[in-house]
């Protein structure tokens, strides 16, 4: 029980997961905030680009679209009836997990923090939240038969795991400057 909900929350997230990893990689481009400040500090900062956010979503898009070619194998071989992604789900999981990211970063500007800075609880869950409320809001029959009740407490218990233990390996490995 525990396994399928564990597979399952993980497939279905991962449109919403990849999204920030690809606009990193892409980087680069224009900031979305055009360089402008808010009562003295950047709205968004350099992090933020238009670039980024267009491959980030698109990289999201595509990933759902690429597991739902694999799903009914995959759903064999772990015995779990993992979900298929109705493209209007896979963009909002996608773009969603972007807008979380740049809304967390007008709030690090709002507190004073510098690109970068850790920002507990916020930079674990800031994706998921935006992304999830906007699955529900697109395509809310989709989101409401995969996002189970118990499906939504894994995903809100796994993400901050995950996003821990993928930010120290990264760090440990060179590919961050700092471990959150």
């Amino acid at each position: 029980m525990i396994g399928s909900l564990v597979a399952t929350a993980f497939w279905a997230m991962l449109p919403a997961y990849v999204p920030n990893n690809a606009a990193v990689l892409a980087g680069g481009g224009r900031p979305i905030d055009g360089g402008r400040d808010w009562r003295g500090a950047r709205l968004l900062g350099d992090g933020k680009t238009w670039r980024g956010t267009a491959v980030g979503t698109l990289t999201g898009v595509v990933l759902a679209l690429a597991l739902n070619r694999i799903a009914e194998p995959a759903s064999a071989a772990l015995g779990v009836d993992l979900p298929t992604f109705a493209l209007p789900a896979a963009f909002a999981l996608a773009f969603g997990a972007m807008c979380g990211d740049i809304g967390a970063s007008f709030l690090k500007r709002r507190s004073g923090r510098e690109r970068g800075a850790a920002f507990p609880g916020l930079d674990q869950l800031d994706f998921v939240v935006v992304a999830l409320a906007a699955v529900f809001v697109v395509d809310t029959d989709w989101a409401l038969a995969v996002f189970t009740p118990s499906v939504l407490v894994v995903v809100l218990v796994m993400t901050p795991i995950l996003h821990v233990v993928t930010n120290v390996g990264a760090y440990a490995l060179g590919l961050k400057n700092e471990p959150w």
